[in-house]
């Protein structure tokens, strides 16, 4: 069950911040709506690495309508440009 406290209980943080647990984050309401939550360092980890997979999903996702609208490459096509993005990146 999440625990919710209204923002005032912060008065007494210590008191709030014993609540708050790995997988257990404390809401934090203000004038009766959700307005905060506190969470576990390890779950803000969690969460940053979720938000990076779904950003890289949906860039792949967009690589491959693109390829399905426009075509693929061949695989010789993408060795050639890697190759020559590779020098230019030696080059900086």
């Amino acid at each position: 069950m999440p625990t919710i406290k209204p923002v005032s209980d912060l008065r007494n943080y210590g008191n709030v911040l014993e609540k708050v647990a790995e997988g257990s984050p404390v809401y934090l309401t203000r004038n009766g709506r959700g307005a905060y939550s506190i969470r576990a360092m390890k779950d803000e980890e969690n969460f940053q690495k979720a938000e990076a997979m779904i950003r890289l999903i949906s860039e792949l996702n967009a690589g491959i309508r693109s390829a399905e609208d426009s075509g693929w490459v061949s695989e010789e096509e993408l060795l050639t440009h890697l190759r020559s993005s590779r020098g230019r990146n030696n080059e900086l």
